[in-house]
Formats: structure tokens, C-alpha cells, sequence
């Protein structure tokens, strides 16, 4: 097991990483709108999804790959109301690639963020 950290995405603000990889697969924590500095992003759902994503990218680039390996994610939405909002943003973050999704909304967040996603990423492809 390999761990991944990088100043270019926020610290863990808990006991965990920001990613771990495994054989040939590294899976992220889940991403909050933090800025890398640790500051909260706390715009509406455009603002804290591209912010989410962009700590997504910093980590995966850490591990030396790029958002095109990745192969699942899974987004926690406060209310699924902002559903196509987010939707529209992360279809703009990968471009003509399309992961595997799960969306689900949840009751409460850290920091009470709106949104927070984390990634399964193949490292050999």
C-alpha cells in the first residue's frame, strides 16, 4: 500500500489520506471544497463542484495519472436538486470521458459542503 499526498489539494482533516494505492488501483477520499490551504470554498454548487474537482485532479496527478484513468465516482449531494448543476461541471471536468457514477444525496456533509465527491482510479490502463 502506497500512500498519496500532495500541497496541491487540501490536508486530510482527519485521520485518513487523501488517497491510497493498491495494486494497480488508487482510490481518493472523498473531496470537500477546501481549498488547498485548508479554507472552505463556500459558493454555491458550481463553485464548491469545480473546487471538489479540482482537488479530484491534484491528487490523481499526484499518483502520476490523469482524470482519463479514472474509472468510478461517486457524488454526495446535499440536495439532488442541484443535480444538473453539478452534472453540467462535471461533464466539463472530464470531457468525452465517462466513469462510472453513483449520485446520492445525503443528510449532511463535512463542514456542511454541498457537495463531495471521491474517484476509483486504474493506474494501469
Amino acid at each position: 500500500m502506497h500512500i498519496i499526498n500532495t500541497p496541491q489539494a487540501p490536508a486530510a482533516i482527519g485521520p485518513y489520506a487523501q488517497a491510497v494505492v493498491i495494486g494497480s488501483l488508487l482510490f481518493t477520499s472523498g473531496q470537500i471544497p477546501l481549498r488547498p490551504d485548508g479554507s472552505l470554498n463556500d459558493g454555491d454548487i458550481a463553485v464548491q463542484t469545480r473546487q471538489v474537482l479540482e482537488n479530484l485532479r491534484a491528487i490523481v496527478e499526484a499518483a502520476g495519472v490523469s482524470m482519463q484513468q479514472v474509472v468510478k465516482t461517486t457524488v454526495f449531494l446535499k440536495d439532488l436538486n442541484d443535480f444538473a448543476t453539478m452534472n453540467t461541471i462535471y461533464a466539463d471536468a472530464f470531457g468525452a470521458h465517462t466513469p462510472a457514477r453513483s449520485t446520492v444525496q445525503v443528510a449532511k456533509l463535512p463542514r456542511d459542503v454541498l457537495v463531495e465527491i471521491e474517484a476509483i482510479v486504474a493506474l494501469n490502463v
